[in-house]
């Protein structure tokens, strides 16, 4: 079993089991049809994946890693956040008549600040720490900027992530005021691994351990059925997941510079709702 399948399965699992069905109806989600869109939660869940083990892939269904890539360097490589500049279309419905999405994601990523070394945005100023400043326990990013929230048409879910080197290791915690379980959580967990292997590798270090921590996780009342069943599927070896070794500039990454082998998955679970 891969650590994906064990702690997508271990934390559902904790969800319906321990969680608090959200039912009040000052939810702000809605369903299409215009309902309001409940939720089952659990809070303070932290999931650690150790990429020196294995890739964390979900095998109990099929998760485009590509798409999941594209999306990812699309925030912190693109800076952008008009989705034309996405290959999928995960964020149509919060981009408006011209694909903005407002103030948020890769637009924060782009901001450049003021430093004493000179002006940096925060992916270049975390490539810079990391080949000047290992040792620094400074090297983070954060999305959630409080000035910028009412022009931003989706608050930041995954919203910080803080680097850290032990030796020639590089770490990393991801922080999440939100997770949709089914909708987001593998896709994430896969992406930021792989963001996580591609900034390692630039900065001639090893992709270590992966922390993911989850404020509010949680499970929509239309998905419960899916998760139930989801759960109690067989899993697989986690597949290999390799990077084009001779990539030595984050900004020459694609979706293209990871292969994955032996990638053995469930079915499909089909399209199902989300919550807007």
């Amino acid at each position: 079993m891969s650590s994906a399948d064990r702690a997508f399965i271990d934390t559902c699992k904790d969800i319906l089991e321990k969680g608090t069905m959200v039912t009040d109806e000052k939810v702000r989600p809605k369903w299409e049809d215009g309902s309001l869109a409940y939720t089952k939660k659990l809070f303070g869940v932290v999931n650690r994946y150790d990429l020196r083990e294995d890739f964390p892939l979900i095998t109990l269904r099929p998760i485009s890693l590509s798409a999941a890539i594209d999306e990812v360097l699309w925030i912190w490589q693109k800076k952008s956040n008009n989705v034309h500049d996405l290959r999928s279309h995960i964020w149509d419905a919060w981009a408006d008549e011209t694909g903005s999405i407002g103030k948020a994601y890769g637009y924060q990523m782009g901001i450049k600040h003021q430093y004493k070394e000179g002006m940096f945005d925060q992916v270049d100023r975390v490539l810079f720490d990391l080949k000047n400043n290992p040792c620094s326990r400074r090297i983070m990013t954060n999305l959630y900027n409080f000035e910028d929230l009412h022009e931003m048409h989706l608050y930041p879910c995954a919203y910080s992530m803080t680097f850290n080197v032990t030796g020639k290791t590089l770490n990393a915690v991801l922080n999440q005021r939100s997770q949709d379980m089914l909708a987001a959580n593998a896709w994430n967990v896969a992406q930021y691994a792989a963001l996580l292997m591609m900034i390692a590798q630039v900065s001639g270090l090893e992709a270590g351990q992966l922390v993911h921590v989850i404020a509010d996780a949680h499970i929509y009342d239309r998905h419960i059925p899916i998760v139930e069943e989801l759960i109690t599927r067989p899993t697989f070896d986690a597949p290999k997941v390799t990077l084009d070794p001779t990539v030595t500039d984050f900004y020459q990454f694609t979706p293209e510079s990871f292969t994955v082998e032996n990638y053995v998955h469930g079915e499909k679970i089909g399209k199902f709702p989300v919550a807007v």
